[in-house]
């Protein structure tokens, strides 16, 4: 058995969600299937929310095919609501899907090696 999943925070301010994502392993259909209407719940009712998210994806492994599709469509739903997306990482590989991944949101995606550095870019913004 492979240990997978994310650990999820979420903080809601007027329009403002500042979401928080720990990733391990590699995702699953049924990971998303818990992600996606906890962040839709927290976005109901808000008429532009904007999201600043810091995802932690030092331990993460991927995705499987049905996953990275979820990943897809979540974005496609809801990429005008991102704002900010920090991506703390440790491979270069993981610099290139950030970076892939920030032309389906309308906001900015980055990556970054130190959570630290992360964080202050997601604070400025």
């Amino acid at each position: 058995m492979h240990r997978h999943g994310m650990a999820i925070g979420l903080e809601r301010h007027d329009e403002h969600v500042f979401l928080t994502l720990r990733l391990w392993g590699k995702l699953t259909h049924s990971d998303y299937q818990l992600l996606t209407p906890m962040l839709e719940q927290a976005i109901g009712g808000l008429t532009k929310p904007r999201i600043n998210a810091l995802v932690d994806a030092r331990d993460f492994q991927g995705w499987e095919l049905r996953a990275a599709w979820d990943d897809f469509k979540l974005g496609m739903k809801h990429g005008s609501a991102f704002h900010r997306i920090a991506v703390v990482g440790h491979n270069p590989m993981q610099g290139f899907v950030t970076r892939l991944g920030g032309w389906f949101i309308e906001g900015q995606a980055r990556y970054f090696e130190n959570e630290g550095d992360a964080l202050a870019w997601l604070l400025e913004g």
